[in-house]
Order: C-alpha cells, then structure tokens, then sequence
C-alpha cells in the first residue's frame, strides 16, 4: 500500500502535438468578446497541459499589434503581439505562429491565459489554463486510513478517506474535517485554483516547537462538480508532512530538511 504515492498514470502528450479542440471556445476584455471560435486547437507547449490557438480569422473585437519580437515557444517560432479592444491595451498578450511554425498552427494566435479576463468553453467558465483532453480526476470513497504527523505532532487521524487520482500528479488524500486537530492548525490566506477543481476556500499552515511550516494543507468547500465528492473535506501535501495510510508511511513523505525555521 505504501508504494501507491509513486505509482501514478504519466503524462503521455509529447510537446508540439496539436489537435482539434471539439468545444466552442470563447474569451473577453472587460465584457468585450474578443474572439469565438468552434475551430480552436490544442497545442502542448509543454507536457503538463494545452493552450488554445485561435484562427486569426475568428477574432471578434481588438487589434493584434506586432511587439518586433520573436521566441521560440514550445510548438514551435512565434512573435509577439500586444492587444488592443478600445483603449484597452494590453502588452505582450499574444503570439502569433510564424510561417516556421507546424503547419496547422500558421494563421492562428495562441493569448496569455492572464492576458484576458476570462475564458469559455462552450457557455462554462474555464479557469487557469485550458484543461487537457488526456487527463483525469477521480474523487474516490476509501476505507485507507489516514495519519498525518509533522515533528512528531499529529495533525489527523481519519478512519477513511477520499481519495483524488489526478493524471500525472500524486494521490491526495483528502479528510472529514472532525478527524483533523484544528488547534494546532492556522488559518492562511493564499488561495489557489485548479482547471480541473477549482479555487480553494482556504489553506492551513503549522508551527511546531521546532519549525514552522507553511501552507501543508488545503480545502475546497465548492469544488467542480467533475471533483464533488471533496467538498468540505482538507488534503495534506505528501511530502510535507509524514502521511501514514493504512498504517504504512508513504515514500517521500519524510524530509528532515522541511520547514522554515523561525
């Protein structure tokens, strides 16, 4: 059972792979549409995810402006472009593949996800980067039993689990909260968000007699409904605490160097 931190499905799209996108894809500037398309492409800059490329035909509203620079981004040679939707300017938003470029790339725009202010895949919102067609997320019920401990402290003793399988990254293991020691936990205020669950409602943090610990644990009270099943419950990072399931310590729980010392 220990073994089942590292033994996780792997990311299987090499970088450069383009294919069609099967979903009407739309994005905006302050509640100006700046292009809808049904004829988006994915294209793997890098492994862990896509990015949308837009045809150039499908732009709606704004101006491309040519920035004079040119980089070679992961699919291939792009320039740069700055964005422009009434007087709203906005630098380096875009890059446009150059004739170098795969074939099926030539005439369309790949935007900076943060560059826009907000994106749609079909008429739902879509948050941090498109999500990959080749990934999943499983939120499963477990009987495993779950022990947290940090510096010799226990954080949580849960009698089962939900666990969350998620393409390419390690197991979480996610708690009812009434197994989890509050008082020796503090409350944080980073916030994260996920393509593929959401934004977190709140992240913990721990300090021991002997280090303190930043951000070891999260929750998400209003996850996607695709990660339902770990509404209101709270997950410990693997490997900054020592997680014990089923009795057993997980690999590369245990580091002795963790921990900012106060």
């Amino acid at each position: 059972m220990a073994t089942e931190s590292v033994l996780r499905p792997s990311l299987i799209v090499p970088i450069g792979h383009v294919e069609p996108v099967p979903r009407r894809i739309r994005a905006a500037i302050d509640g100006r549409v700046v292009f809808d398309t049904r004829r988006a492409l994915y294209v793997w800059e890098w492994k862990a995810f896509p990015q949308f490329s837009i045809p150039l035909e499908d732009l709606v509203e704004g101006v491309l402006i040519d920035d004079g620079h040119e980089e070679q981004l992961g699919a291939g040679p792009a320039r740069r472009h700055s964005l422009q939707v009434g007087s709203e300017v906005r630098e380096g938003a875009a890059w446009v593949w150059s004739p170098a470029a795969p074939e099926p790339l030539q005439g369309t725009v790949r935007f900076e996800w943060d560059a826009l202010d907000g994106w749609m895949e079909e008429d739902e919102p879509v948050f941090v980067h498109p999500r990959s067609p080749y990934s999943r997320v499983d939120a499963i019920r477990s009987s495993s039993s779950v022990r947290v401990e940090l510096d010799g402290v226990v954080l949580a003793d849960a009698p089962n689990c939900v666990k969350l399988f998620e393409t390419g990254l390690p197991t979480r293991y996610y708690l009812d909260r009434t197994h989890i020691r509050w008082s020796r936990l503090r409350h944080s205020d980073t916030v994260t968000r996920c393509a593929y669950k959401g934004t977190t409602s709140a992240y913990w943090s721990f300090d021991s007699d002997i280090a303190s610990h930043q951000d070891i644990a999260w929750g998400y009270d209003f996850p996607t409904m695709q990660a339902n099943r770990i509404a209101g419950l709270t997950t410990f990072y693997n490997d900054r605490v020592d997680l014990y399931v089923d009795g057993d310590l997980l690999p590369g729980s245990s580091d002795p160097t963790r921990g900012v010392r106060p």
